[in-house]
């Protein structure tokens, strides 16, 4: 028997990566060696882009890159490159961008032929190992793409003239709006976008458009600000948000026994999901229920919240050092497809007594016959009917249903946890950490969870210390496993999500090392990412060393993709620095940037939602709210000043003796008011300020002037 040898990806940091590093294929990771072999060899390159928690990606390895005849076609005709999607999110973005050109779409696994210098001349995404599923089997791929190199390479350079060209048009944007603020341009556009928004609402099972369904928790906060402002459609905002958000939360698209969402479901009805989580996804759900709760003070938005929070709370966090891992698997291997997360009617019977079983069956739809397309007899947990109803169907007393409902998840979701459990990828990834301190935040204080803030400072205080050095920040806090540190440079995303982290901390917390720490992401953001020319923020910035292949493309991002565009997130943190430090370049640059996308961004939809959200707090004046003191009253008039959710209100806790150390603009407002003893508000709007307020009612009423 042959000893198996790793290859080059045994020293890479990636848990993806060294997931291949056993396979015959002779993997190289994206880097100058990899496109100098290229050349020196005179191969074309093979690239495959994947991620720890994309099921397909498993699939394709196990049929073809562990395969010892296919790797030996691949060895023998291509230098193979493997990417993660998560590590480099550059590189995804542009090959992504490059796939959807050539085939129509894009996805993972992405699998693309580039020429040695690193341009795309063919791509998809997932091949089998024979012809099936209407795609060419892999072999035939591999070996036509070969013999196009060598034998009509003039065709194949061609080729990919054409989809450089065409990746660079499509980060081309014309259109660009003069002026949002004359004659209210800012909001009638962003009243256009809302619009479009509950055109596409699904009334009957909620979220938005067909199958498949993603989460959207973009325009279901853009939808939740408009319906806080009673405006003639706040009703219908308020209806397309608290739908969504209930059908959602009743899914299987949301994990009924242990928290916490999906990535999408397949179904209109939001009953199966793809089963991967990932935290970027939880975060901003977790924000959106937040929100709707703020707003509508509604049940099931503040059980769904908490749910979110004991999954990450349970699964994703880092309990001893701080920070945020970044996913879990959909499978525990690739026979399955999601049997962790479902049940069959002889398991529950298992586990649970005759008369829970009947409870349960009715309650979350366990029957004979399932949800699943590979094993018709597994069930996707979800609950299509009220608790009292389910009651009634099972004949189980009214009174006695909750306590039935807590006996039967907790023997159910007992059984599962003995269960192999799908990998947790325990990478820690600066943006994607900042994105779930900034919820744990939000959800802390609109439910009153201090141990949740208080683990999101612990958290922020890691991922400075770890990834932001001199103003400069770092994509990766920590690998998985603790393995050697591959040193990535921060991406746009990056930037933005961390210091609007700092912002959130600094407005729970008042320490003023937070609010220091955003203004110096900030300033080389600016100096960095910033377009002086055409204005909007480039992804990468423009000292960026490595320009291989298509990462000479700069890029743009304005559509949310799930998580929020890096420019209208950029526009939205500028604007919040200039409301507090009132810097003008802060307020003029991100007015730029939304200009810049202003005459374009209708096109793209549900993916403009951060757009709108930058927007409307760009139109309306912001106002800011400081409590001042510590306690139970102060925590009560916390609670209010956050009720209803609005985008462009800051409410900042602060202890008197922090009140000296608050931002300029923000100093300069709050200093024309008089210092009283004891806990109070102040309500400020522009450069004005209510006098102190202590009163409940009395605060009430200065929110709603």
């Amino acid at each position: 028997m042959s000893e198996i040898v790793a290859n080059a990806l045994s020293s890479s940091s990636s848990s993806y990566l060294r997931s291949a590093m056993h396979q015959p294929v002779q993997w190289l990771p994206w880097g100058p060696e990899a496109f100098e072999r290229a050349l020196a060899e005179d191969k074309p390159v093979l690239l495959d882009v994947g991620a720890v928690w994309c099921h397909w990606c498993h699939v394709m390895d196990r049929e073809s890159y562990e395969d010892a005849e296919t790797a030996a076609l691949i060895n023998e005709h291509f230098i193979a490159v493997k990417v993660d999607r998560d590590e480099r999110p550059d590189v995804d973005t542009r090959y992504q961008a490059a796939v959807a050109a050539i085939s129509g779409q894009g996805g993972w696994p992405l699998t693309a032929f580039l020429t040695p210098d690193g341009r795309p001349y063919f791509g998809g995404t997932y091949f089998p190992p024979e012809e099936r599923y209407g795609r060419p089997s892999f072999r035939r791929v591999l070996m036509t793409m070969a013999a196009s190199y060598q034998n009509q390479r003039d065709d194949v350079f061609e080729s990919a003239s054409s989809v450089m060209e065409a990746i660079e048009q499509g980060e081309t944007f014309s259109g660009a709006m003069s002026d949002l603020e004359r004659d209210g341009a800012g909001i009638a556009l962003l009243h256009r976008m809302m619009d479009s928004a509950l055109k596409q609402f699904d009334p009957v099972h909620g979220g938005f458009g067909s199958e498949p369904k993603f989460l959207h928790p973009g325009a279901i906060t853009m939808l939740t600000d408009a319906a806080s402002r009673g405006e003639a459609n706040a009703a219908q905002c308020a209806e397309a948000v608290l739908t969504t958000l209930k059908k959602m939360a009743r899914g299987g698209v949301y994990d009924q026994l242990g928290g916490g969402f999906h990535r999408y479901s397949v179904d209109e009805r939001w009953i199966v999901p793809h089963f991967e989580k990932m935290s970027c996804d939880n975060s901003e759900m977790l924000r959106s229920y937040c929100h709707a709760f703020q707003t509508f003070a509604d049940a099931e938005c503040a059980a769904a919240t908490r749910g979110i929070v004991q999954w990450m709370d349970e699964w994703l966090c880092d309990r001893e050092q701080g920070g945020f891992f970044a996913s879990q698997d959909a499978d525990q291997s690739l026979d399955d497809d999601g049997n962790y997360f479902t049940w069959s009617r002889a398991e529950a019977a298992e586990v649970l007594t005759p008369e829970e079983l009947k409870f349960a069956e009715v309650y979350y739809d366990i029957g004979a016959v399932g949800d699943m397309r590979h094993d018709v007899s597994r069930n996707v947990l979800f609950r299509p009917m009220t608790l009292e109803k389910a009651a009634e169907h099972a004949g189980v007393d009214a009174t006695l249903a909750p306590m039935m409902l807590k006996m039967v998840r907790g023997k159910l979701y007992q059984a599962r946890l003995k269960r192999p459990m799908p990998l947790i990828d325990r990478t820690l990834y600066t943006g994607w950490n900042a994105m779930c301190i900034s919820a744990f935040v939000t959800a802390g204080r609109a439910l009153q969870m201090p141990k949740a803030i208080a683990f999101a400072k612990k958290s922020l205080d890691r991922v400075l210390g770890a990834a932001l050095q001199d103003g400069a920040v770092s994509h990766v806090v920590a690998y998985a496993d603790k393995v050697h540190a591959t040193k990535v440079s921060g991406v746009l995303d990056d930037y933005v999500f961390l210091a609007e982290a700092c912002l959130d901390v600094w407005e729970a917390c008042g320490e003023q090392a937070y609010y220091l720490a955003a203004e110096q992401i900030a300033e080389t953001l600016l100096r960095r990412f910033y377009d002086g020319r055409g204005g909007g923020f480039y992804d990468t910035p423009s000292d960026a060393a490595e320009l291989i292949g298509a990462l000479i493309t700069r890029r743009k991002p304005i559509q949310d993709a799930p998580t929020p565009a890096g420019n209208p997130a950029a526009a939205m943190l500028l604007l919040r620095l200039h409301e507090l430090s009132g810097k003008q370049v802060y307020r003029d640059n991100a007015q730029e940037t939304l200009e810049t996308f202003a005459g374009i961004v209708e096109h793209f939809g549900l993916y403009a939602a951060t757009f709108a959200l930058a927007l409307g707090r760009l139109s309306r004046p912001p106002v800011q709210v400081v409590i001042v003191g510590d306690g139970e009253e102060a925590a009560r008039l916390e609670l209010i000043a956050l009720t209803p959710f609005a985008v462009n209100r800051t409410v900042i806790r602060v202890k008197p003796e922090q009140m000296d150390a608050l931002p300029p603009a923000l100093m300069e407002t709050v200093a024309k008011m008089p210092r009283v003893d004891g806990v109070y508000t102040l309500v400020c709007s522009g450069m004005t300020c209510h006098p102190p307020i202590r009163d409940v009612e009395e605060l009430i009423t200065a929110l709603q002037a």
